[in-house]
């Protein structure tokens, strides 16, 4: 299958991220949206039965079947899309493409749980009892619709970097579990051997309890780093799960409390009935064992998410990354480049509109390495995505590369600054400031001839305009008034830019007359070059208009300079 497919006409399928015996799951994106997706796909004829009615002949039986499958798929997808929980993925769209079913999901960021056991396990208690209560908050809203999972496993948990725990995979079992397609074509029970509940690995009814045995089966597996049955072969760990009795946990692992290893005892009960009644009385056990909620503010995130931190700081903002306050990085002593010409940028509008978008100079003299041919042709190919507009794209293939192009060829290499400049702009352009910010910074960093270098210039000033959205204008002020300094006079249209954006931050400040007398001054100078009719001549005098009401003195109209102005300025 080609990744250039699109489905439904505006799902871009981008890379596989997963497959089972019920179909594929694609990463891709919504080319109408720009936001990336996770698309589902399912070819009923793998998944009708051999013996269908007619399938022999002619196949009318095969394709009423069919029919009937593909509905019954659509209107399961309808019920589970209405399903409303931060615990759940979210379904955007259904459909039929080439004879497969699609599901659209969205794409969740994080890690899956089964990456986070690997890499944790055995988790602390606390950090088990809170992935479990968290699925039992969304069990909870699936089974009252009522709907089951069927297939609860690590792979179909996401932990984000908040710690939130999102449910995956919904409505896709439920949707194709009818007694014409119980059985996928191999010939097995939906779901996964080793988070099997008995009733299903025997092909019998299935309810709630079921995904419960299932969320038993995940606690044992990040409690004791292990799931409760292990087999050299499907069939094997099948049959234990039905004959077998589970492990006690504290014979694992000695400092499990005693009431986590009764809960999951009663949840890996062989019959239902011996289970809890649902997922509510699961989370009342579970509950003296989240931690509880703290005042304090919740410190910055870490390599990996912790599922307790929703408890530990539930409703707070998220932490403030650490880039936004940070000075500019200075480099150590770096070579002094050829000197270049200045690249300008269109005149934002006084709404704040981003910066015009021109990439930074590529630095001489030639890169100290050969870019590989497979990185340059990634490049070309983030060039095509740039050329299409298919931001998102160019977002998750920079983020990708950088990290590669920078081990291979050094943070200063022209390829790393390309990739890099193009990176930045585009989160610019969809007004992601504080992820373009350190983008900018290291731009800034890396330039031939150090931070006050021509090369550097563009990048500092899409830096302090990025403190300037993230409300750091004591910081955004400074940085304009040094570009202002070293601007020459061959930078007319950005020296008056640098001019207006520091009279707004005045503004911005208090300093009401300071900045009205330096924006008039503009006003003089602008006028005097470009007419009276000219776009940013007007946009002053709006600007002024504005002002002028708010001003504390009107007998001085001898512009001051805002470079002797205090932030914010005094009255």
């Amino acid at each position: 299958m080609s990744v250039d497919r699109v489905i439904g006409g505006r799902y871009r399928l981008a890379e596989k991220i997963g497959h089972g015996g019920m179909g594929q799951v694609w990463g891709g994106y919504d080319e109408r949206l720009d936001r990336p997706v996770a698309v589902k796909l399912l070819r009923t004829d793998h998944l009708l039965p051999a013996h269908a009615p007619g399938a022999g002949a002619g196949g009318t039986g095969h394709d009423r079947e069919g029919d009937r499958l593909r509905r019954r798929f659509l209107r399961e997808c309808r019920i589970t899309a209405a399903l409303d929980h931060p615990g759940l993925v979210t379904v955007f769209d259904a459909g039929e493409d080439a004879g497969e079913l699609y599901l659209v999901m969205q794409r969740v960021p994080g890690v899956s749980l089964a990456d986070l056991i690997a890499e944790e396990a055995p988790l602390p208690i606390e950090r088990a009892a809170a992935v479990a209560a968290q699925l039992c908050a969304a069990l909870a809203a699936v089974h009252a619709v009522p709907v089951v999972h069927r297939d609860l496993k690590p792979s179909n948990v996401m932990v984000r970097d908040d710690g939130r725990t999102v449910l995956l995979d919904l409505g896709i079992a439920t949707a194709l579990d009818t007694d014409a397609t119980r059985l996928t074509l191999t010939g097995a029970p939906v779901g996964s051997p080793s988070y099997m509940a008995p009733e299903q690995a025997l092909g019998a009814a299935t309810d709630p309890r079921s995904d419960l045995y299932a969320l038993g089966c995940l606690l044992h597996a990040m409690i004791a780093g292990e799931e409760p049955f292990r087999a050299p072969t499907a069939l094997g760990v099948l049959r234990r799960h039905v004959d077998e009795a589970p492990v006690p946990l504290r014979d694992l692992r000695p400092d499990v409390p005693e009431p986590i290893e009764r809960l999951v005892l009663d949840l890996l009960a062989k019959q239902a009935d011996g289970r809890p009644a649902d997922a509510q009385q699961v989370y009342a056990r579970l509950l003296p064992f989240l931690p509880p909620a703290v005042s304090a503010p919740q410190p910055r995130y870490g390599p990996l998410p912790d599922p307790a931190r929703p408890y530990r700081h539930p409703h707070q903002p998220q932490p403030r990354p650490v880039e936004a306050a940070d000075p500019l990085p200075v480099p150590p002593a770096p070579r002094r480049a050829e000197p270049q010409p200045f690249l300008m940028a269109a005149v934002p509008s006084a709404a704040v509109a981003p910066p015009a978008a021109t990439p930074a100079a590529p630095a001489t003299p030639p890169p100290p390495a050969t870019p590989p041919a497979d990185l340059t042709a990634a490049c070309a190919q983030l060039s095509d995505l740039v050329a299409a507009e298919r931001h998102a794209e160019v977002l998750d293939l920079a983020a990708r590369l950088l990290p590669r192009a920078q081990a291979e060829l050094g943070d200063g290499a022209p390829l790393v600054r390309t990739v890099r400049t193009i990176y930045a702009r585009v989160l610019l352009q969809e007004r992601r400031y504080r992820q373009a910010l350190p983008e900018y910074r290291l731009l800034v960093a890396t330039a031939e001839g150090g931070p006050d270098g021509p090369q550097a210039r563009e990048p500092r000033y899409r830096a302090a305009f990025c403190l300037e959205q993230l409300g750091h204008g004591p910081d955004a002020l400074d940085e304009y008034r040094a570009l202002l300094s070293a601007a020459s006079d061959a930078e007319p249209e950005r020296a008056f830019d640098l001019r207006e954006r520091i009279g707004l931050l005045l503004a911005a400040g208090g300093g009401t007359e300071a900045a009205w007398q330096w924006l008039l001054q503009l006003l003089f100078d602008r006028e005097r070059r470009d007419g009276p009719h000219h776009p940013a001549v007007r946009r002053l005098r709006q600007t002024l208009d504005t002002l002028q009401p708010h001003r504390t003195t009107n007998h001085s109209a001898t512009p001051q300079d805002p470079r002797a102005t205090p932030w914010p300025p005094s009255r």
